[in-house]
């Protein structure tokens, strides 16, 4: 079953591959594979180690990639949102990105999309106790950092044919629009900043950009105050919002039954979509376990994350309940947005991933392709 005017993305995390940053700090070869290999159960009943029916395989060959975006096509999504990272001093986790996806044979055939992941990188593989929120490098962006990045992204990926648009403009997401605003000094001038990143890329020939941002990310939001929710968005000159995850309920740590995460989850449509005047695009996710980026020897307690809640019982039959409920909510009138997200094609160490696993096959894409594919 098809028969819908709206795209389903699904967001992807690229650190299955090995970088130079990561090389220097985990050592040379390394990829969050390592991490995925070390989980271990830390109560009973729980779902660990996660085991990929593809293997430890290495994101930045083109075969990888070529695999998972025929898969994905068969399974009823048309793209990726695609985490990326760029700091001041330069990329982070672009091979994925420059040497898989687009040296995949296949690409063209599907979407894609940035994410510009503006966050500090932690020291999260593993995690310790002391120490679980420990930063190995500032996200922090200059108005110049900005301006390389952007550039960066301009000349290397909007132009490309199978660039996803909305409405005909580019899809830009910024994931924490508070942290560059603090990075370049004021909202006035990262107003400034992204009016001349709107001008670079009309100026390269590509039209115009549909900039947003997580719904999460905009003050005002959580306190439910929309007119400062719009404020924010007006200032920046945000065009709408995504979102990516749903929210945990740690009332009985460290387990949350993955039903009542997806009730709290299909509640999220409606609350996300009157939290701003602006085109909301809504999530489904299929659960979360950070735990294995956290120092397995140690006690799994609440003192911050990646020490955060894990959904327990995980089923692709949940999960196609949430699919169904955002599918009825698209299809509404009170849908606003652009196109739909799934979280997450593969953050194997959050326990977010569509990609399939020794346990559930291909259940958790067979849920997305009954109620969203062909």
């Amino acid at each position: 079953m098809r028969n819908r005017n709206y795209d389903v993305m699904a967001w992807y995390f690229p650190n299955w591959h090995s970088d130079p940053r990561n090389d220097e700090w985990h050592g040379k070869g390394w990829t969050e594979w390592e991490v995925t290999k070390c989980a271990r159960a830390r109560f009973e009943g729980h779902d660990q180690p996660k085991l990929p029916l593809w293997g430890y395989a290495d994101e930045a060959d083109p075969n990888v990639m070529e695999l998972k975006i025929n898969t994905a096509l068969e399974y009823g999504i048309d793209g990726f949102l695609w985490d990326t990272y760029w700091f001041e001093d330069g990329g982070y986790r672009m091979r994925a990105l420059d040497e898989g996806f687009f040296g995949a044979r296949n690409n063209e055939k599907f979407k894609i999309a940035l994410m510009w992941c503006n966050h500090d990188p932690i020291y999260a593989h593993p995690a310790t106790r002391r120490r679980p929120n420990d930063p190995l490098l500032s996200g922090d962006l200059s108005a110049d950092g900005f301006v390389r990045g952007s550039n960066h992204f301009i000349e290397n990926y909007f132009w490309r044919p199978n660039y996803y648009r909305v409405d005909g403009r580019l899809l830009f997401v910024i994931w924490l629009p508070k942290k560059l605003i603090d990075g370049i000094g004021g909202v006035r001038q990262t107003r400034d900043v992204l009016d001349d990143f709107r001008s670079r890329v009309r100026t390269a020939g590509l039209g115009e950009v549909w900039l947003a941002a997580p719904v999460t990310a905009i003050p005002g939001v959580y306190n439910v105050d929309k007119a400062a929710a719009d404020s924010f968005m007006e200032s920046l000159g945000l065009d709408g919002t995504v979102c990516y995850s749903w929210p945990t309920d740690k009332t009985n740590f460290p387990t949350e039954p993955f039903s009542k995460f997806v009730d709290d989850g299909i509640k999220t449509f409606d609350r996300y979509n009157n939290a701003t005047s602006y085109p909301f695009c809504p999530t489904v996710s299929n659960g979360w376990d950070s735990s294995p980026r956290t120092l397995q020897s140690e006690i799994y307690e609440d003192v911050g994350y990646p020490w955060s809640v894990v959904t327990t019982d995980r089923s692709p039959a949940e999960f196609e309940r949430g699919l169904r409920a955002m599918r009825r909510f698209a299809d509404s009138g009170d849908f606003r947005g652009k196109f739909v997200t799934l979280t997450t094609w593969n953050e194997w160490t959050e326990g977010n991933y569509l990609e399939p696993d020794v346990r559930f096959g291909y259940g958790f894409l067979e849920a997305v392709k009954r109620v969203f594919g062909n």
